[in-house]
């Protein structure tokens, strides 16, 4: 067994912050997810997501539980949304070239956070 993490496999920092920006590409052009990010920097944004995103994978960036809960406790962020998040995140996955497997690890991660970002 490897011990190359999916962070190392499929670029690092480089080719997550690709994936990050192609991803709120696609989230700022959504009707229901869109409007999150109203009134946000986006720059700090995808930096913040690139690491979590390198933490799903991972690579050397984390978050914690409470952290996660802090950035999205005064959202009004439901499982529809989440759920929209999650559709998205894997087909942003799909065409940067993550095999199937792959991306049901990172969505299965994503998943077990969904207490901490619905509210």
């Amino acid at each position: 067994m490897s011990d190359t993490t999916l962070f190392d496999k499929y670029g690092g920092f480089a080719k997550i912050s690709r994936v990050v920006l192609s991803f709120y590409d696609s989230l700022l052009d959504s009707d229901e997810i869109g409007p999150f990010f109203d009134d946000i920097d986006m720059s700090r944004m995808v930096d913040h997501q690139t690491k979590f995103m390198a933490s799903l994978l991972g690579g050397p960036a984390s978050y914690t539980d409470n952290q996660i809960r802090q950035f999205h406790h005064h959202l009004s962020i439901r499982d529809s949304h989440f759920d929209e998040l999650k559709a998205v995140l894997s087909e942003t996955l799909e065409v940067h070239g993550f095999d199937p497997a792959d991306i049901e690890v990172v969505l299965a991660a994503f998943e077990e956070r969904r207490t901490l970002v619905v509210g």
